[in-house]
């Protein structure tokens, strides 16, 4: 017995001893990162972030030991690291080890201080790993902080102007109570958390500009996974409501984007006008961008896309657009809509729809049929009247309906005509450019050189409404389709 005891301690020391000549000491033998640079963008001030993650790799043919992960700044840094399943206290952790041609994973976290500044705060440090060795290699940490004006569960009960000082953190929706009126100026950027919309009851008045639009958005500034922000995504808060009663509404130059719907407008009285909106933007959203129910509304020089449901989806009132783009490239699963539906009644209540015009725009999308409208046979004297002049529309060519589609372009595939070869035909997406980034969910809604929208719009409308596109270029003589007008040399700027 005491024969095999003291073979087994020859032999458990051999193997310690063994194991020891696998470690590397070599200053040669350097650690290996997935990245260079660990970035936040831009972060709400008091918010942890979700966790990030790198991994660090061993590429010797011996392990590496590392005597320390350490953060330069120590305990009073911002971020927050976990390696290999043990944290850094006060910044630092000791003893790790990793096999030859292995690695480990190293996660990242940050929850900026709030620091009472209007301006966003840069926060940088690094993650220094020191070997056995004495070999000293640095990850890079930044981020950036952003203070903001928390509005919890708040009423406007009378007339309030929010300046552009900093950010506005929504929760429990905002809302505007009757007789008070909501004004935000130039440069207002709103951050609503899940669910929350903003809900009027009184009066909206967006004053944006186009140096310094109205942003409104969903409150997660982080990615989704590598070159995807959770912003280019839809369903990241509810949206504007313009409730029963509520006029005198205006939108001008808005970003309002992401979220559940963009805006919904319900008024019964069409004589009074509910929502005037000009030179904005309304994208991804997982129901309808714009719903109308019963109400006066005018839309100008303003582009309306990606809805999971309608881009605009109307039912009865008194409804106007000029030079506008609505095109539906849903690219999420679960969308059901079209570009434009319009009706004179919903399910079984009737909604007369008094007046829908539609002059200098482009309605379209992937489908065949981008074009909806119903007009309730059941009680045929309630008013259906719809007018489309000068607009690019993806739908079949209506055969006798002259007198509703004057100067319109067809925006389908003539299958009789085969002259010209499939990918030399302009055709939906295809009057877009620079072409659709499905990949990363980047879309730009300007003119292609071979769109068939270029110089086709009504030159008498366009100079009394808009002489100018929706990024303030001057439309000249030969107006474009739509709220672009085409650039020859132009940046190409994706939405």
């Amino acid at each position: 017995m005491r024969q095999l005891l003291l073979l087994f301690i020859a032999l458990f020391s051999l193997v310690g001893c063994l194991k020891d000549d696998d470690y590397t000491v070599s200053v040669n033998d350097r650690l290996a990162f997935s990245k260079d640079t660990i970035k936040f963008d831009t972060i709400i001030s008091g918010i942890p972030t979700k966790t990030y993650s790198m991994a660090v790799y061993n590429p010797a043919n011996k392990a590496i030991r590392i005597s320390q992960i350490a953060l330069q700044k120590g305990a009073s840094s911002p971020f927050k690291v976990q390696a290999d399943g043990a944290a850094l206290e006060n910044g630092i952790a000791t003893d790790f080890e990793i096999a030859r041609k292995d690695s480990m994973i190293v996660y990242f976290m940050v929850n900026v201080p709030n620091t009472d500044s209007d301006a966003p705060v840069d926060y940088t440090d690094k993650l220094v790993f020191t070997t056995e060795a004495g070999v000293n290699q640095e990850v890079v940490l930044k981020a950036v902080g952003q203070d903001v004006i928390d509005l919890k569960a708040q009423r406007i009960s009378h007339d309030l102007t929010l300046d552009a000082k900093r950010p506005y953190h929504v929760y429990d929706s905002l809302v505007v109570e009757k007789g008070a009126t909501l004004t935000l100026a130039a440069g207002t950027q709103f951050f609503f958390h899940s669910k929350t919309s903003l809900i009027v009851y009184g009066t909206l008045k967006i004053e944006g500009t186009l140096e310094s639009p109205v942003v409104l958005r969903g409150d997660r500034l982080d990615d989704m996974f590598k070159n995807q922000p959770y912003d280019r995504t839809p369903g990241l808060w509810g949206g504007v409501v313009l409730k029963k009663g509520s006029f005198g509404n205006e939108i001008r130059y808005a970003d309002i984007h992401s979220g559940s719907f963009g805006v919904q407008i319900d008024s019964t009285d069409v004589t009074q006008r509910a929502l005037t909106m000009e030179n904005s933007l309304i994208t991804t959203t997982t129901n309808h961008a714009i719903s109308v129910r019963q109400a006066n509304v005018f839309i100008g020089n303003s582009q309306i896309t990606n809805a999971g449901g309608d881009c605009l989806h109307v039912r009865g009132g008194d409804v106007t657009l000029v030079h506008c783009t609505l095109g539906r490239f849903f690219v999420f699963t679960g969308g059901y809509g079209h570009a434009l539906d319009f009706a004179n009644y919903d399910n079984d209540v009737r909604l007369p729809l008094k007046k829908l015009q539609m002059y200098n725009c482009i309605v379209t999308g992937y489908q065949e049929d981008e074009l909806m409208g119903s007009n309730n046979t059941d009680f045929e004297e309630d008013a259906f009247n719809y007018n489309f002049a000068n607009s690019l529309i993806n739908t079949p060519k209506p055969k006798d309906d002259d007198a509703h589609f004057v100067n319109c372009l067809w925006d389908v595939k003539d299958k009789s005509n085969n002259a010209l070869p499939v990918e030399e035909q302009i055709l939906r997406d295809k009057n877009f450019t620079p072409e659709f980034n499905t990949d990363h969910l980047l879309f730009s809604f300007e003119l292609s050189e071979k769109s068939q929208a270029i110089g086709k719009a009504d030159a008498t409308i366009t100079q009394q409404y808009y002489p100018n596109d929706r990024l303030g270029r001057n439309r000249g003589n030969a107006p474009d389709m739509g709220c672009y007008q085409h650039q020859t040399k132009k940046e190409e700027k994706q939405i």
